[in-house]
């Protein structure tokens, strides 16, 4: 019987986690000032924000821009080296 392709663990640990760990939620919340070592609970921590940050894709408009804006620097050259 196969391993369904989820179950697999080589690249598991590798992965965005959206699921902390409590040391993991303790180191952020300590370099954010929100929490100090001996004086907070570690019990009813606050919730810590961790989202995975992607680049965005270029729209049609701005890949139009940006040719448009080579175009004319291109022509230029060509013009003054004649």
């Amino acid at each position: 019987m196969s391993l369904d392709r989820s179950l697999r663990s080589r690249d598991a640990l590798s992965r965005h986690r959206n699921v902390l760990t409590r040391a993991e939620r303790l180191e952020l919340l300590g370099d954010e000032g929100r929490w100090t070592e001996g004086q907070d609970s570690v019990f009813g921590l606050p919730k810590v924000s961790h989202r995975k940050l992607a680049a965005g894709k270029k729209t049609k408009k701005a890949k139009e821009k940006e040719q448009e804006q080579e175009q004319p620097a291109s022509e230029g050259e060509a013009a003054s080296s004649e």
